[in-house]
């Protein structure tokens, strides 16, 4: 399909820091944001990929860590922030759906699988929601799933993770709010990143998944980039506390 998609001038020399940022949703999201004059930089761990993202978006700045490893995140952040300045934009996008049965997760793998996928979000927003509020407000973007709201088995750690992204998502809205700091989860469907097309995406898996949408198409990731931006532009000025699908309609 061919899209015409909006330019927002309020993003335009806003500061975004995008966590998980070199491939996949979140490299969508690091182009979506320069495409729109916004001052970009990401944290990621893959330093290959890190470095072909850089070479094709100009003028962006990365970080490496493992988010996983908490105080190497807030140095990250540091990073970027002496790079580009404090973030008027925060999106939490990095996590992983490795599958697991629930017969074999064990108390170590459960633990690995919350800070991959959920704990390194509120430390992030305890990082940069200081300089949010000197600013007099912000954007917080949280990557949920929909992956429990459809009830998707065979990852019970991560569908656990991000059911709690929403009660993150909600409680920071209420404290930060009075802050006018807006905090939103964007839900995305199954999205067709490589990572997918090479993993999970068989043809019978398709044609399945395809039948639970309520549109015919499947999703690219720059759907999931465009509904990140318009939370983070003044477009969304009076939304917080809230849940923003893109999952083509799937139940």
């Amino acid at each position: 399909m061919t899209q015409n998609f909006a330019i927002y001038p309020s993003l335009n020399g806003k500061t975004v820091f995008v966590t998980g940022g070199a491939q996949g949703i979140g490299a969508e999201i690091v182009r979506a944001f320069a495409a729109q004059g916004a001052r970009v930089g990401f944290i990621d761990r893959d330093a290959e990929a890190s470095a072909a993202l850089c070479a094709e978006v100009p003028g962006v700045a990365h970080a490496l860590c493992d988010l996983r490893d908490i105080p190497a995140m807030q140095a990250a952040l540091g990073q970027l922030k002496a790079a580009i300045g404090p973030a008027d934009v925060l999106v939490n996008n990095a996590a992983r759906d490795d599958r697991h049965s629930w017969q074999e997760v064990t108390p170590d793998y459960w633990d690995e699988r919350q800070a991959t996928n959920l704990r390194h979000m509120f430390f992030a927003i305890q990082a940069v929601a200081p300089d949010m509020i000197a600013a007099g407000g912000g954007s917080i973007i949280n990557m949920g799933s929909n992956s429990w709201w459809e009830a998707g088995g065979g990852f019970p750690a991560y569908a656990t993770a991000k059911a709690a992204v929403h009660g993150l998502t909600r409680t920071m809205a209420r404290d930060l709010g009075r802050h006018r700091i807006r905090a939103n989860a964007v839900v995305p469907g199954w999205i067709m990143t490589e990572r997918q097309k090479t993993l999970w995406a068989t043809p019978e898996a398709l044609e399945a998944h395809r039948k639970r949408q309520c549109l015919p198409d499947l999703i690219d990731p720059v759907y999931v980039a465009r509904m990140v931006l318009f939370l983070a532009s003044d477009d969304a000025a009076m939304c917080s506390a809230s849940n923003y699908m893109v999952e083509a309609g799937s139940i």
